[in-house]
């Protein structure tokens, strides 16, 4: 079940410049009322279900299949430490960015339910830098979780205008 959403889907992930809080990137899906779609969602008549498996009995995973998919391909430029579809947990390893001895981040990004919608995703970003041969947390730049918590829901939605358009 874990192996289904590693389709070869083109996917775009964050830039790490977002990481060190560079706020170049546009205003994301979040400043937009009610959810992704709206208040109501978008349903197409097909599939509204997009957790459940072909045959209707909802054994597939757990959480937004769109959402689940949006936040692996986001954030595949870390190395993944665990994953788990049915829980809604994604966890990566420490990234370290080319050229950056001397900082690192992680990422855990938890999907919140079932539904296509913009507060359905929380993306926490973790930082430590490297002092006297010690690594030392510290402060993330503001903004940085929203930003990849946006990123997130904009792969979500090109997946879900995809999945309509086929």
């Amino acid at each position: 079940m874990a192996l289904a959403a590693c389709a070869n889907t083109p996917s775009t992930p964050v830039d790490p410049t977002v990481l060190n809080g560079d706020q170049t990137v546009g205003p994301g899906y979040r400043q937009q009322g009610g959810g992704l779609f709206g208040a109501d969602g978008l349903a197409f008549g097909i599939n509204k279900n997009p957790h459940a498996n072909a045959t209707g009995s909802g054994a597939g995973i757990g959480v937004n299949a769109y959402l689940w998919r949006g936040a692996l391909d986001t954030l595949s430029f870390m190395p993944l430490a665990s994953a788990d579809p049915f829980g809604g947990v994604i966890i990566t390893d420490w990234y370290q960015p080319p050229g950056d001895e001397a900082e690192r981040y992680k990422a855990t990004a938890y999907i919140l339910g079932q539904d296509l919608r913009a507060d359905g995703v929380r993306v926490s970003v973790f930082k430590q830098v490297s002092q006297n041969g010690q690594w030392v947390d510290a402060e993330v730049a503001p903004g940085t979780n929203e930003e990849i918590e946006d990123k997130v829901l904009a792969r979500a939605r090109q997946l879900r205008v995809q999945a309509a358009t086929n």
